[in-house]
């Protein structure tokens, strides 16, 4: 199983939720229905309702002060209440809340920015790109995001949407007629924002093992039409093949590539130089940070994580500056440089809640909501709060929190596998700009939710152990073959050279050696962006002698893993 959703209410006002392998946000307070015509991100009304004077104890309160006038409604929104001398002391202890954190859990590089009113207030690199080079990380050192992506291709889409080419609410068919569901109905009908919102029925994450064995954008997309469906629009499920669905949906709309659409429409009128939405442009960066896992308690730099088949939701790669620009825009409403870029309308649809993805863990507890590419909440102040992690496991963790109607906002990009960084660094800033000091041990909370998370999905066996009554397995005859699998493709089991088995999957003809447990039981290590240590290979063997089937434990969580013979 893939170690996913997990979520937790706790230190009061705190939601802090995991969304994916690794991605978290914080968030705190309430959320209610907008007013009508009101924007989340349309900025602070321009006066306040005049308040009543309090009633003396003891008589009837007067309904109005005398001379006192009423407004017609109250605020569409909490006004802001960071002072700049807040939000500057904030600034002022942000290289400090860094230093720190970096030294208590030694991620080897990050860079972090802020911005407020329009404004570049802190913009720093620290550490190395790589460990063992010296070469250091700055403002302008390339990270992968990984599902910080997600937010800009929402912003992406809502330039095409504001360009009337599509519109939000246009069924996927309607610009992908080959895309489809399992069920009928839902195919014609699922939306753009169905999918950018994961509220399309689909399964947490379906399509990842699919990319971790190798299948491109194309295969994955054309297959979650075998993925079972859960409620439509009443069930929330984080996928990022769905979201990439709905993007390249978009862009056979604008008749180009998803990666050229994205240069389009954001990143060239933006002037973020060093952003891509190709794994390639990444990959021949000169001051790039490469990925880093932790190991017997030292941080190594062990994988390539190419995401280009989830571009859209995972693969784009930025810096520090250029998230600048993108968070200047997100906080003026789709407007840089006294220009617009970006439709406010079709841009502060991507800001307003379009689905619970945190249920309350008490009656009158907090929820937390989905936007479209964006986690979407309340403070405890009821300011907006936008957020979103993004974290592969083979080495980067990211984070990005606006508070719009304070034109706050925050980036912190790391080249460590997530154990709460980014987030730490985010919270610890908020926490400090609105109380002058942390009043929470974030690394600790954070990260324990972290290591609590990285437990999730492991097998519930131990396949290290064989039982002590170890049963043998049969001549390795019995279970060489094909078999077939209308969702994973085809699987070959070979003789291995040492007299053992080999599993061959993907396109790739990616090998993977069993190891013998117990009876008609193997194991293997899995391996990619999803691995969760050891897993089981349980072969079917009927009066023949011979395997008919075999089942894959790691690819079976959506009951979809069983592989059978060919005749």
């Amino acid at each position: 199983m893939i170690r996913r959703r997990w979520c937790w209410v706790a230190a009061g006002a705190l939601l802090v939720t995991a969304c994916g392998a690794g991605d978290m946000v914080t968030t705190t307070g309430r959320i209610g229905p907008w007013p009508t015509g009101a924007s989340p991100a349309a900025g602070p009304p321009t006066k306040p309702a005049t308040p009543t004077k309090p009633a003396t104890p003891g008589t009837p309160p007067t309904p109005t002060a005398p001379g006192a006038t009423l407004s017609a409604a109250p605020p569409a929104q909490a006004p802001p209440s960071l002072t700049r001398a807040q939000i500057d002391g904030a600034v002022a202890r942000l290289d400090g809340v860094v230093r720190d954190t970096m030294a208590k859990t030694g991620v080897p590089g990050l860079s972090v920015a802020v911005v407020h009113r329009d404004r570049t207030l802190f913009l720093k690199g620290y550490g190395v790109r790589r460990v063992g080079d010296p070469r250091p990380v700055g403002p302008d050192t390339v990270f992968q995001l990984a599902s910080l992506s997600k937010p800009l291709a929402s912003t992406v889409v809502a330039g095409v949407v504001g360009e009337k080419t599509v519109a939000w609410d246009d069924p996927v068919v309607e610009h992908d007629p080959g895309f489809a569901l399992k069920d009928p109905w839902v195919s014609g009908h699922v939306t753009l924002a169905d999918l950018f919102a994961h509220r399309s029925g689909l399964p947490d994450h379906a399509g990842d093992l699919l990319e971790d064995l190798g299948y491109g954008r194309p295969y994955i997309v054309g297959h979650l039409r075998r993925e079972p469906l859960g409620p439509f629009r009443a069930s929330y499920a984080y996928t990022n093949f769905g979201l990439t669905a709905a993007a390249e949906a978009v862009a056979k709309a604008r008749g180009v590539t998803w990666e050229d659409l994205s240069a389009q429409v954001l990143y060239r009128p933006l002037g973020m130089t060093s952003t891509s939405s190709l794994f390639s442009d990444y990959a021949k960066a000169s001051d790039r940070a490469v990925l880093h896992v932790k190991a017997d308690g030292r941080w190594e730099a062990r994988y390539t994580r190419d995401p280009q088949a989830q571009a859209p939701a995972g693969g784009a790669s930025s810096t520090a500056r250029d998230l600048v620009s993108w968070m200047r825009l997100q906080l003026a409403n789709g407007r840089f440089d006294g220009r617009t870029v970006i439709d406010p309308a079709a841009l502060g649809q991507t800001h307003l809640p379009q689905i619970v993805s945190v249920p309350p863990r008490a009656p009158y507890g907090e929820a937390g909501f989905y936007g479209l590419g964006w986690n979407v909440n309340d403070d405890e102040r009821g300011r907006l709060r936008l957020s979103h992690s993004g974290a592969f496991d083979l080495g980067a963790a990211t984070a990005v929190t606006l508070l719009p109607t304070e034109g706050l906002g925050i980036v912190v990009l790391t080249n460590g596998e997530p154990v709460g960084v980014p987030e730490t660094v985010s919270a610890a800033f908020f926490d400090i700009a609105e109380h002058g000091r942390q009043t929470v041990d974030w690394l600790k909370l954070i990260g324990d939710a972290f290591a609590t998370m990285e437990e999730g999905g492991r097998s519930a066996i131990d396949y290290a152990e064989p039982p002590a009554d170890v049963r043998q397995a049969r001549p390795v005859e019995a279970y060489v073959g094909t078999y077939d699998n209308s969702y994973y493709g085809p699987m070959r089991v070979t003789a291995g050279p040492d007299g053992g088995l080999v599993m061959r999957l993907g396109p790739r003809d990616m090998a993977f050696p069993l190891r013998h447990y117990d009876g008609d039981t193997f194991s293997y290590v899995t391996r990619g962006e999803n691995a969760v240590g050891l897993s089981g290979v349980r072969f079917t063997v009927r009066e023949a002698r011979r395997a008919t089937a075999v089942t894959v434990e790691h690819l079976n969580q959506n009951s979809l893993g069983t592989f059978t013979r060919r005749p």
